[in-house]
């Protein structure tokens, strides 16, 4: 047989036997992972599956024929972690889905990440995932993984339907975000519920989510963030490009931290219970979109440093909206200091039906970037109307779990795909501050509010970062897990949202995420 013929038949044989690899037991699961190829479909029986070592995702799937880890449905399989990462991707085209992740460390700085998602691993897709008890449930990063040994950054992962939470504040001084992304470009986090991201030790400041290290075109939409449900206090910060600045430079993309992010956009997110800081922060963000956001009981939105630039409009809160240390976007058409129990129902229960919506309903700019709102429904009778939800009389979502469908992509068909070609995939892959005061400054800083990040008077980190946890997470980013070495020393999105289906009336009947 000729070399040419050989490959084709080899080629053949590999595609006829990609398909469905049942797993039962972790051996079983730890085997397919590492024997995994193109079209591969793992799927875990249901059973609890404990993991003492991580799962290494090297192989490589493609556009149309990507390797899937699933549940059948989300409940079915839960996957205990007691080691420092789970999952982590470093091939391109892996999906994971409908799994219960848990991290049952007695140590909180064992259970670093749920996902580590680095270098090559482009067009991951995370989706209808309960992940709790990790201290960066979703961590990403670039390796020196390139032809050349350069630095590459995992472009084009989507993060959608998936709930991220603690049971408790994590004592740990290690950084806790529950999805903390340092380079990388084209991420989409999208209606996920983040909640309950305390850090319990250290400088007690968290994130539920940021965009960093240089990346860009990163996009934050219809997620809800609740930083304080089942337990409170530290200080909890909502959304963030920048988080609390990124060192060294090597780490970040151009060989430069500064800007943190470039060209992102956070649209019909609902932030609510930050009281001790805003619930968006944007340091060194440049060309920065925060569009039709609505945020309760949080100090506001605070734009940061002299690389920071873009624009404010649509926006619904309580709190502020500040231009600080040298930042220059420009706001329109927010609404702060609002009186939320005048205007809504129940927002302290997350219901935002209307009492008074006589400043909210048509009194926004009509934003191109913005199509729909965080309920899926289009933006389409008349001027926007302020903050993440439009109050047509379309369906009755006023709130609560952020629902199915949509995305805002701007080409209006709500297929999750911005090239509006119609195929309906979200990817390409063709598959289905921290202070304690009310000054809310988010510098990260307890003592004099200095901007620098650290707890003491002085005028700058020492790693270059600029606010809360600046830099912390990144020194020794080589590759394997970005995590600081241990130190000393739930429920599912279906049944922390039972209490939720309390809070707030819905467009649907039920709750599941999982089709």
């Amino acid at each position: 047989m000729s070399l040419g013929l050989a490959l084709v038949a080899g080629l053949a044989s590999a595609t006829a036997e990609a398909g469905p690899v049942p797993v039962a037991d972790a051996a079983e699961l730890q085997q397919a992972v590492a024997n995994a190829a193109p079209g591969d479909e793992i799927i875990l029986a249901p059973g609890t599956y404990t993991l003492a070592n991580k799962l290494s995702c090297t192989a490589d799937g493609t556009e149309a024929a990507p390797i899937i880890i699933r549940a059948d449905k989300l409940g079915d399989a839960v996957v205990e972690m007691d080691n420092l990462e789970g999952f982590h991707v470093q091939g391109a085209h892996w999906e994971i889905a409908n799994l219960d992740i848990v991290g049952v460390c007695n140590d909180d700085s064992s259970c670093e990440h749920a996902f580590h998602v680095t270098g090559d691993a482009e067009f991951t897709h995370i989706h209808h995932n309960l992940v709790h008890n990790f201290n960066a449930h979703i961590k990403a990063n670039g390796t020196e993984t390139g032809p050349n040994g350069e630095r590459v950054w995992p472009d084009d992962v989507v993060v959608e339907y998936n709930e991220f939470f603690n049971d408790a504040p994590r004592n740990t001084s290690n950084p806790v975000t529950p999805i903390d992304v340092v380079g990388g470009r084209r991420w989409m986090i999208r209606a996920n519920y983040i909640h309950d991201h305390a850090k319990g030790g250290g400088n007690n400041i968290s994130y539920a989510a940021f965009l960093k290290g240089n990346s860009r075109d990163g996009v934050f939409e219809r997620n809800l963030v609740v930083c304080e449900r089942l337990h409170s206090g530290q200080i909890r910060l909502g959304l963030s490009f920048g988080g609390g600045g990124t060192g060294p430079d090597s780490v970040c993309e151009d060989g430069s931290c500064t800007p943190e992010h470039q060209d992102g956009i956070m649209r019909n997110n609902i932030i609510a219970n930050c009281p001790a800081d805003v619930g968006i922060y944007v340091n060194e963000g440049q060309a920065s979109l925060v569009y039709n956001n609505t945020l309760y009981n949080t100090t506001g939105i605070d734009m940061r440093f002299e690389a920071t630039s873009g624009e404010v409009r649509n926006n619904l809160l309580d709190g502020e909206i500040r231009n600080r240390d040298g930042a220059t976007a420009n706001f329109q058409t927010n609404l702060e200091m609002v009186d939320f129990d005048a205007w809504f129902v129940a927002p302290a229960m997350l219901d935002f039906s209307l009492v008074d919506g006589a400043a909210i309903v048509d009194q926004g700019e009509t934003l191109a970037e913005v199509i729909d709102d965080y309920c899926t429904n289009i933006r389409d009778d008349g001027s926007h109307d302020i903050g993440a939800l439009e109050y047509d009389g379309d369906g009755d979502c006023n709130g609560g779990l952020p629902p199915e469908g949509g995305d805002g992509d701007g080409d209006g068909d709500g297929d999750g795909d911005p090239t509006g070609d119609g195929d309906g995939d979200p990817t390409t892959s063709g598959d289905g501050d921290g202070d304690p005061t009310t000054s809310g400054d988010g510098d990260g800083d307890p003592a004099t509010g200095d901007g620098d990040g650290d707890p003491t008077s002085g005028t700058a980190d020492e790693t270059g970062g600029t606010g809360a946890d600046a830099g912390v997470d990144e020194a020794g980013d080589e590759g394997g897990c970005s995590c600081r070495s241990p130190g000393p020393a739930g429920a599912g999105w279906g049944l922390v949202a039972l209490g939720l289906l309390g809070w707030v009336r819905r467009r649907r009947s039920d709750i599941d995420v999982v089709s």
